[in-house]
């Protein structure tokens, strides 16, 4: 998947038995898992991960997911490597308020939140459903 200066949505599907080989990349990723489960690699770090769950892969960080006995679908979000150039607005006088141009909108972060290396830690308890019979992660 190439990533540029606007950044990348993306759906994933995987089968059982599949899997996203590790790799890094230059940009922060977030890995939102919205049906089934599997689990998840950053760094040194593994998971289990399920649907309603969210992952952080941080910037030139070692990181995979993979699937076993299920499937499991993602949305993957990559942020942008590098802020998007500003737009040029027209510097002309307006004749009439209806010709006026428009406020500009509130300009968003110029880079994305800091986030640490490294999964977060799961609740000590998990929800009921979270829990199966088979140790699947849902």
């Amino acid at each position: 998947m190439h990533v540029d200066e606007r950044g990348v949505v993306a759906e994933l599907a995987l089968k059982p038995n599949a899997s996203i080989a590790p790799h890094t990349n230059p940009s922060l990723a977030y890995f939102l898992v919205i049906e089934g489960g599997g689990f998840v690699r950053v760094g040194d770090e593994q998971a289990r991960v399920a649907a309603g769950e969210a992952v952080v892969w941080p910037p030139n960080v070692v990181h995979s997911a993979w699937t076993e006995l299920t499937p499991m679908r993602a949305i993957i979000v990559e942020f942008a490597t590098r802020p998007a150039e500003p737009l040029e607005l027209d510097s002309g006088v307006a004749d009439s308020p209806a010709d006026a141009p428009e406020e500009p909108a509130e300009e968003p972060a110029a880079h994305p939140p800091r986030v640490d290396d490294g999964l977060v830690s799961k609740p000590a308890v998990l929800p009921p459903d979270r829990e199966s019979p088979d140790q699947e992660p849902w």
